[in-house]
Parts: C-alpha cells; sequence; structure tokens
C-alpha cells in the first residue's frame, strides 16, 4: 500500500496549499490576523475568562438536573427499541462489509479500512460524540458479540469473574495503542498489520467484558470511552431522572465523577493530538530521521508528549492543592475533566481538514470493498468536499477551536475547583491551572500553526 512507515496521510493528494503532509492545511500565512496576535488574544481571552469567573461565579453552578428538555416525541424515538436496533443493525452490517475487505481486500492504497479505521472511527465517532454524545455505547459492535457469546453461554450479559475496579486504566492503555498504532507503528496502513491489530482488539475486548461484564464497555474499551468522555460535551444531556435535554458543552465535564485512569486517559486524547501536530512539522521530522532508530524515537517522543501533558495538570494541580492548604491526593484526578474540552478543542483544530476531505472519499471507497473496480453500494463517485478544506477557513477552524476548548476547560477547571478547593482559597489556587492553560494554548497554536 504505502511505503513503509507512512501513514495515512501519505494518501492526501498533493494540492497547493498544503505546507506539509499533515491533517491540517492551514498554516501562520492563512491567519487573518498576525499568529503573534492571535497568541495574544487567546492567551488574554483566557485569563479574561478566568478573572469574570472567579468574580461573578464563586459557588458551584452546575447541576445534574440542569437543561432544556428535549420535546417528548424527540426523546420517544431517541430512545426507542427500534430507532436503536436500526442503527446497531446499520453498524453491524458495516462492520461485516469492512472485515469482508480486511480479510479478501487488495492490499493497496485504494481498500477502505485503512480510512474507516483511522478517518471514520478514529476521528469521525469522536466528532458525532461531540454532537449526539456517547453513539458509541450504541454502535459498539463488540457489544453486541458479548451479548451473543453471553446468550450462547446462557449467562447474564453483567456477569463478571472478579470485582477488581482498574478504572479508566485499561481505555488509557487501548487509546494509547491506537494512537501508537495510527501515528508510529511501521506499515500501519497494510492489511497484514490492521488484521493483526483488529484480531488482537477483538481477543482484548471478548475477554474483558467475560471478565468484568458489561462494565468493561463503559470503563475499559478504548473506542466506547473516548465516545463518552467526548460525549460529556454534546449539547444532549440526561437527567438522573431520564429525561433528555439540551445543556451547555461544560456540564458533563464538570459533573463527571472522578475515577482512577481519567488523568491518563485525558492525557492520550490530548497528548495523542498534540503529537500528531508535532510530528508534522518539518523540523521534528528532519531529524527523526536523522537519528538511527526513527520508529523508536517516534514512540519515545509520543511517551514523552503524553506523560509532560499528564504531569503538567498533576503538578498545576499539586501547586493548587498546597496553596489552598488541601491533601494533594486526589485533587489531579478531580481536575482531570477539565482536559476534556481542551482535548475537543484539539480534536476539531487538527482533524477537521482530514475529516472533510477523507470522509467522503472513505464512503466512495466502500463500495468496492474486494478491489476489483465494482461499486456495489453506489457510491464510487462520492467526492470530497474541498470547498471546506480552504486554507482560511481551515486556519480560522483551527484557532477557533483551539481557543474554545481552552475557554470552556477554564470553566469547567474554576467549577470543579471551587467545589474541592475551599472558598477562602479557591480562586488564588487555580492560578497555576490559569497559567497551566495558558501554555497549553500557546504550544497548541504553534504545533498546528508551525508551517
Amino acid at each position: 500500500m504505502s511505503a513503509p512507515g507512512a501513514g495515512l496521510a501519505a494518501y492526501l493528494p498533493a494540492a497547493p496549499w498544503v505546507a506539509v503532509p499533515a491533517h491540517g492545511v492551514g498554516n501562520r500565512t492563512d491567519l487573518p490576523l498576525p499568529f503573534e496576535a492571535l497568541v495574544i488574544g487567546a492567551a488574554l481571552a483566557l485569563v479574561a475568562s478566568f478573572v469574570g469567573l472567579a468574580l461573578l461565579w464563586r459557588e458551584p453552578r452546575l447541576n445534574p438536573s440542569d437543561g432544556w428538555p428535549v420535546p417528548p416525541g424527540v426523546q420517544s424515538v431517541l430512545d426507542a427499541r427500534w430507532f436503536r436496533g436500526i442503527l446497531a443493525g446499520l453498524s453491524l452490517l458495516l462492520t461485516g462489509w469492512v472485515l469482508m475487505s480486511l480479510v479478501f481486500g487488495r492490499d493497496d492504497a485504494n481498500n477502505p479500512v485503512p480510512y474507516v479505521v483511522y478517518v471514520w472511527l478514529w476521528v469521525g465517532m469522536p466528532f458525532l460524540s461531540l454532537v449526539f454524545g456517547a453513539i458509541w455505547a450504541v454502535l459498539n459492535p463488540i457489544r453486541w458479540l458479548h451479548r451473543g457469546i453471553a446468550a450462547l453461554a446462557r449467562i447474564p450479559r453483567d456477569f463478571t469473574l472478579t470485582d477488581l475496579d482498574l478504572g479508566y486504566w485499561p481505555a488509557a492503555s487501548g487509546l494509547l495503542a491506537f494512537t501508537w498504532l495510527e501515528l508510529v507503528a511501521p506499515d500501519r496502513t497494510t492489511l497484514l498489520v490492521l488484521r493483526i491489530a483488529v484480531a488482537l482488539f477483538v481477543l482484548i475486548s471478548v475477554v474483558g467484558s467475560l471478565t468484568f461484564g458489561e462494565r468493561w464497555f463503559r470503563e475499559g474499551d478504548p473506542f466506547e470511552v473516548l465516545s463518552r468522555l467526548y460525549g460529556r460535551m454534546s449539547p444532549l444531556g440526561r437527567r438522573p431522572d431520564g429525561r433528555l435535554v439540551l445543556r451547555s458543552p461544560v456540564h458533563g465535564p464538570s459533573l463527571l465523577s472522578a475515577r482512577r485512569g481519567l488523568l491518563a486517559t485525558a492525557a492520550v486524547m490530548l497528548g495523542g493530538t498534540a503529537y500528531d501536530s508535532l510530528s508534522a512539522d518539518i523540523r521534528y521530522a528532519g531529524w527523526v530521521q536523522s537519528t538511527a532508530a526513527p520508529d523508536l524515537v517516534r514512540t519515545g517522543t509520543l511517551l514523552g508528549v503524553v506523560v509532560l501533558v499528564g504531569g503538567a495538570l498533576h503538578l498545576a494541580a499539586a501547586i493548587s492543592a498546597w496553596v489552598s492548604g488541601v491533601p494533594v491526593r486526589g485533587v489531579a484526578a478531580d481536575l482531570a475533566p477539565s482536559l476534556l474540552p481542551i482535548a475537543a478543542g484539539y480534536l476539531v483544530a487538527h482533524y477537521y481538514s482530514l475529516l472533510a476531505f477523507q470522509g467522503p472519499r472513505t464512503l466512495a471507497l466502500l463500495g468496492d470493498p474486494l478491489g476489483t473496480g465494482a461499486n456495489w453500494l453506489g457510491t464510487g463517485g462520492v467526492a470530497s468536499w474541498a470547498w471546506l478544506i480552504q486554507p482560511t477557513l481551515v486556519a480560522v477552524v483551527q484557532a477557533g477551536a483551539i481557543v474554545i476548548g481552552h475557554v470552556l476547560g477554564v470553566v469547567v477547571a474554576h467549577e470543579r475547583a471551587i467545589r474541592i478547593l475551599p472558598h477562602r482559597a479557591a480562586v488564588v489556587g487555580q492560578v497555576p491551572l490559569m497559567v497551566l492553560m495558558v501554555a497549553y494554548t500557546v504550544g497548541g497554536l504553534s504545533l498546528l500553526f508551525s508551517g
């Protein structure tokens, strides 16, 4: 398919505005404002948000019962078994179609499997989760495989072999492994590598679900956890009484329970995208290629970026706890949800152009799963949405997503801080977090627009 070490970016056709083979196509020259002015403006926006929250938001304001109820007819459809059954059936049909291409398709650049995995699943599913909520909980084919095995074995779906509580750590590990596969692994778009990866994922998922029951999908399955965490920022929420409501994107992260492994998971979500931006930098790529073991260097850099993201929040949380006079233990986990809006901002900024360009192309390639020149689905003529990736538009989307994500992160950090820190020290205790948010913003914008 592609040359050894080449990723999905190798499939992007050359275009005059693409400065580097990255997912984003904007660069500093496309910005409507000078880059330095953008960075200063973003930092000032964060500081202004922090000051405004300190003055006007002195008590916790977000509650699980908040939100504007959706019309009853809309909820009846969204919660209907027939509607969810249709979605699950379509997901299973697509899974079977992709598996057919994975097993019997041609190993070339027109095989749809890499696009389905790296574009639709890894990028498209989180985008949809940001809009509609945790959709992978309905679409996840491994859930249905687990239910089928449980039915054949005549055991309850919630049957478990252990009460061991691993929290989000299995999901964090799985997301890190997939991030490495997508960004570092040699020949990662070849069918051999994808067959091995899919087989290992299915095996681990089946063993995990049979060991931990359906709790595995809520906290262990990397893609369902990814969907659930991004779905926390969806405008669609659910009150404790089951009512679907419309709410702000800060409600879900602010009300998320702190669990072990949550900080690690959020660090992988944010750090993986940050590393993807870094790896697209010409200077970094040139340096890596000059080393004796490029893949080892890339792996070390990926781990380093993830540890840096998580460690920076942990350090800021420790300083906040020390300033506020509270025990350090558990503060970082309580503040970890503030990384979720930032990760969402990076997701949109970095992968918007990839999804707009390669998302429709994936649908076109699915019409010929075996590489015979057929057009079984009639989608072969579907064209990419090139008008959505004009350079200035992409640059504006990237900059806006980064800034908005960080501002929402400041709001979530403030709401959670005033819940866990003493009232007298809540504002001062957030200063280290504010400094961290500014550093994240400057670093993120610099990585995205380093071309």
